[in-house]
């Protein structure tokens, strides 16, 4: 199957993009105490451990698995992850300079910011990119040892929202399981093969591979 490619200037556009939708999600998360998976969830967990930001955390996790995306995965998948991650911890830590959100329902900052940060997901896909962190490793695992992405994305999300109950209410944890499955339910609709399907070609082998967020 031949994939189209994008001119760097339009993955820079479209990360930028991509960057934005899931800051504002993450900025919804953070309104309501609410936690996602993946790196991001590490990230926000580690901010309430310590006095780091988010950004600054985001980053700082995310540094150790660019070595595997450059020697395992490509070069351009690494790249374009570095320039989204970095959008990402720069957009989410200066975002309430521009813009500050009160009184949002829990329920709607689960849901929408899932969404939101789904829909970011996607476009980073679409362009051979994504948020770093546990979903590289996950590419990393598929592609050594036909362990699936989507399967160890899974035990990953569960584990961190279950160690989550240490630091937050019950209730919070519950909306932000929703939140989560807003988030994975949407990527699964829309990220099908064949269509706007996002691929990494490894250094073993061309095979297209869904990219764990």
């Amino acid at each position: 199957m031949q994939f189209p490619t994008h001119r760097f200037y339009e993955d820079i556009m479209a990360l930028f993009c991509a960057g934005v939708m899931v800051s504002f999600g993450v900025t919804l998360f953070n309104s309501n105490q609410l936690i996602t998976g993946g790196t991001a969830g590490l990230a926000i967990i580690g901010m309430h451990l310590t006095s780091l930001s988010f950004g600054v955390l985001f980053f700082l996790i995310n540094v150790p698995f660019y070595y595997i995306a450059w020697t395992q995965l490509s070069k351009r998948f690494t790249i374009n992850t570095f320039i989204s991650v970095t959008i990402v911890s720069l957009m989410t830590d200066y975002m309430p300079m521009f813009i500050h959100i009160d009184n949002v329902h829990p329920l709607f900052a689960a849901v929408v910011g899932g969404m939101l940060i789904g829909v970011g997901v996607l476009i980073m896909f679409r362009h051979k990119s994504s948020l770093g962190g546990l979903g590289i490793l996950a590419l990393y695992l598929q592609n050594k040892y036909s362990i699936r992405a989507g399967n160890f994305g899974l035990l990953i999300d569960t584990i961190i929202l279950s160690s989550s109950l240490l630091l937050f209410p019950f209730e919070l944890v519950l909306l932000s399981v929703m939140g989560a499955i807003a988030l994975n339910v949407l990527i699964a609709v829309n990220h099908k093969p064949g269509r706007y399907q996002a691929y990494v070609e490894t250094k073993a082998n061309t095979k297209h591979a869904r990219v764990g967020v």
